[in-house]
C-alpha cells in the first residue's frame, strides 16, 4: 500500500472496475498511463442479455495533493436498446435502434416505434471521464486519509447507437481511508447530476462505497469493495454490486490489476470480469 491512497467512484467503475492505489503527495510530479479490457454481462430486468466490452486508456498526473485523471473508452454493446451503459435499463424514445441500419444485403430495415426496445450491436468511441481530486487531510504517519474529487462525464458516446445519453454528466465524491497493519478500510459518498436528452430521462442521484483491501507481499494485495447507487431512471433500478481484485507489481514502474464483480440488482449487470496494467514514468 502505497502512503496515500485515492478511491475513486467509477461511476465507473465502470470503466475501471476496481478504485486503484496512488502514490503519496510529494513534490516528484508522476504521470503514468493505463489500458484496460472490460466485460460485462446482464439482463437488467428483461428477457435479453446485454453484453458491453470497453477498452479504457487512461492518463494520469499526480502533483503535490491533486491528482488529475483522463479516461478515453472504446466500447462494444450488443442487446436491448433500452439498456445505456452505466445507467442501465432506461425509457429511450430514440427511434434509432442500437445496430439499426445494417440489414441484410444493404436493405436497411424500417425504423422501430419510438419507445420501444430493438436488439442489435453497436461500438464506437465511449463517455471521456475527466476527474481532479485534492487530499483534504492526512494524518502525520498518513495512516488515514480524506479525498475530495469532482468529476465530469463527457456525453461522447453515440446517442443513436445507444452507446451513451449524448448529455454531460457531473459528481463529486468525498472518500476516506484507515491503514491498519496490512489491511486497509476504505469508502466514500457521491452524488452525480445527470443530463437528460428529448430519448432519455434521469435523475440526479446518490452512489455509495465501502470496502477493504490487505496487503499480502511487497508486489501483491488483494482486497473487495460493495457499490450501491440509487435508481436514476424511470422504469429502471438501483445498481448493488460486489467486486474483487487483485493488485500485482510488475518492477518499480508496472502495475497489473484484474477484478471480478458480481451485481444484485436489476441495474448492474449480472457479472464482469477485466484487467488493467498500468506504466508509471
Amino acid at each position: 500500500m502505497s502512503n496515500k491512497s485515492y478511491w475513486m467512484l467509477a461511476g465507473g467503475l465502470l470503466l475501471v472496475g476496481a478504485p486503484a492505489a496512488h502514490a503519496a503527495g510529494t513534490d516528484n510530479d508522476q504521470f503514468s498511463l493505463s489500458a484496460g479490457a472490460n466485460y460485462s454481462s446482464g439482463k437488467y430486468g428483461s428477457t435479453s442479455t446485454t453484453d458491453i466490452w470497453s477498452v479504457p486508456v487512461t492518463g494520469e498526473y499526480d502533483t503535490g495533493n491533486w491528482t488529475f485523471k483522463l479516461v478515453v473508452p472504446y466500447i462494444n454493446v450488443s442487446g436491448p436498446s433500452d439498456v445505456i451503459p452505466g445507467v442501465g435499463k432506461v425509457k429511450n424514445g430514440n427511434p434509432h435502434g442500437r445496430g439499426h441500419g445494417k440489414g441484410n444485403a444493404g436493405a436497411a430495415p424500417l425504423p422501430p416505434v419510438p419507445g420501444t426496445s430493438t436488439n442489435g450491436s453497436a461500438s464506437g468511441l465511449g463517455d471521456v471521464v475527466a476527474s481532479a481530486g485534492y487530499q483534504l487531510f492526512t494524518s502525520n504517519d498518513q495512516s488515514f486519509g480524506v479525498d475530495l474529487t469532482g468529476k465530469i462525464k463527457f456525453g461522447t458516446a453515440d446517442e443513436n447507437k445507444g452507446l451513451g445519453t449524448g448529455k454531460n454528466d457531473y459528481g463529486v465524491s468525498l472518500d476516506t481511508y484507515k491503514v491498519i497493519g496490512d489491511w486497509t478500510a476504505f469508502g466514500g459518498v457521491g452524488w452525480m447530476k445527470y443530463g437528460s436528452s428529448q430519448y432519455i430521462q434521469l435523475k440526479n442521484g446518490f452512489n455509495a462505497t465501502l470496502g477493504a483491501q490487505y496487503k499480502l507481499s511487497h508486489d501483491d494485495s488483494f482486497g473487495a469493495y460493495y457499490y450501491y447507487r440509487e435508481r436514476i431512471a424511470s422504469g429502471g433500478a438501483p445498481q448493488s454490486e460486489l467486486t474483487g481484485y487483485w493488485n500485482h507489481k510488475l518492477g518499480d514502474s508496472w502495475r497489473l490489476q484484474a477484478y471480478v464483480m458480481g451485481g444484485f440488482a436489476d441495474g448492474s449487470p449480472d457479472y464482469g470480469v477485466g484487467a488493467t496494467l498500468k506504466y508509471t514514468f
